[in-house]
């Protein structure tokens, strides 16, 4: 205990934007111990102000390469709840079709990427290519077929196109659908059994840590929620419109970061795939669910180092899930659909579970149909405060391990929740005196 630490991590590694590590202490007395956002600033509110509604969209998706056709969904049902638009059942099923290909580019991409290498104890996943080819390719096959299958829904791999107010674009056919169910049944759940046996093999490597935490996700009674329903939290039993996150998603400036934190039962709540798990466990199908019993993930775990391990589950929750909407798709005819809108004045809110949890948009659209007011809430933003109140008992606990195991826990702790640091330092009030 009297060694001293000074961990200075500037601009840590395998996560999206810049975070900092800064922790010193010295004979056993803590210091310092700060998670630190330097990123500057993006001001996508300001940029959709006095732009068209049918704008909106595609603006807004830029906040995000990953997360797009969620930054693009929660837009236009911004957009359609301020303006009263109502869309058909085949436009819900496709858009759950195209937000699940999202679900499994970026879980895929952050399990098999970015947080394999701690887990096989290498620096980056390149060294893995010659120890562990199969895993490497089996991951490469997985996160094809999502960008194949974003690519065929969204009309592009990222930023999609289809996904306008009102309704869901279809320059693909039946056929199309068909062959992507063959591909997902035939290659994507196969690859998520061997994927889910490696993780298995190295379950050993996620630290043993838990810290009392409030989750916040969505929730509703027909499936397991990525795009319907209402907040809910695992500290109490009530249910949130989705018109009223402000009063969930308290918002607020810390001075070490660029991006806000938020708060509500507690000083801290955590959203992303752990979240949703400890709120609709019970709703996972039956693969799924299999898959969850296999890798010993329960309803309630409060150790963040599990989210990883809850993004694999969810990655068989959407590949099952997709089976039974293409089969249904299928089974009615794809049918060609045109947008009905009527241009009004209102305000709107948009809500879906990103890859990194529960992300909202609100707007003001005036009488011809511009946008005058907006605000975004972002999932990596809503986790900020909760990756500081892990540090602050991280360090305690593990402070006697040495600095360099530690600064190893810390920043696995942060990739953990698949920060997406960029987008969530979207918006600085900056007064001038």
């Amino acid at each position: 205990m009297s060694q001293a630490i000074d961990i200075n991590v500037h601009h840590m590694t395998r996560v999206e934007g810049h975070g900092n590590i800064v922790i010193k202490a010295d004979s056993g007395a803590i210091q310092k111990i700060e998670w630190q956002v330097p990123e500057a600033p993006r001001f996508f509110e300001a940029m959709v102000r006095g732009r068209s509604w049918m704008d909106l969209q595609t603006i807004t998706s830029r906040i995000c390469g990953i997360c797009s056709i969620s930054h693009s969904l929660t837009s236009v049902k911004a957009t359609e709840d301020a303006m009263g638009i109502q869309t058909s059942e085949q436009t819900h099923k496709l858009r759950l079709l195209t937000h699940f290909a999202e679900q499994l580019q970026s879980h895929s991409l952050h399990v098999g990427y970015l947080v394999a290498p701690d887990l096989l104890g290498v620096k980056s996943v390149v060294p893995l290519v010659a120890s562990h080819p199969d895993v490497v390719k089996t991951i490469i096959r997985i996160h094809r077929v999502a960008n194949e299958w974003s690519d065929l829904l969204g009309g592009r791999t990222t930023h999609p196109v289809t996904i306008v107010p009102g309704g869901h674009l279809t320059p693909f056919n039946e056929n199309d659908l068909r062959e992507l169910k063959k591909t997902i049944e035939e290659t994507t759940v196969p690859d998520h059994k061997a994927l889910a046996g490696v993780i298995l093999s190295v379950a050993d490597k996620l630290p043993d840590f838990d810290r009392p935490t409030e989750y916040i996700s969505l929730s509703c009674p027909e499936y397991y929620s990525f795009y319907d329903g209402d907040i809910v939290s695992t500290d109490t039993d009530e249910k949130v419109p989705v018109q009223e996150f402000e009063r969930v998603a308290n918002e607020y400036v810390s001075p070490q970061s660029t991006a806000k934190f938020a708060r509500w039962h507690r000083d801290s709540y955590a959203v992303g795939a752990l979240a949703r798990f400890n709120n609709n466990a019970e709703q996972l199908l039956p693969l799924a669910a299999a898959t969850a019993n296999k890798l010993g993930l329960e309803k309630g775990c409060c150790n963040p180092y599990m989210n990883n391990v809850a993004q694999v589950i969810e990655c068989v929750q959407v590949c099952e899930h997709a089976l039974k909407l293409l089969d249904e798709l299928l089974s009615a005819g794809l049918k060609p659909e045109k947008p009905d809108v009527t241009v009004k004045a209102g305000t709107g809110v948009g809500c879906v579970e990103a890859p990194r949890g529960i992300l909202f948009h609100k707007y003001t659209i005036d009488e011809k149909g511009n946008c005058v007011e907006a605000n975004c809430c972002i999932p990596t933003n809503q986790n900020h405060a909760n990756i500081q109140k892990d540090f602050e008992a991280l360090v305690p606990k593990y402070m006697d391990r040495g600095q360099d195991e530690l600064r190893l826990l810390l920043e696995m702790n942060v990739r953990s929740y698949d920060p997406c640091i960029s987008c969530s330092a979207h918006y600085l009030d900056v007064k001038f005196v």
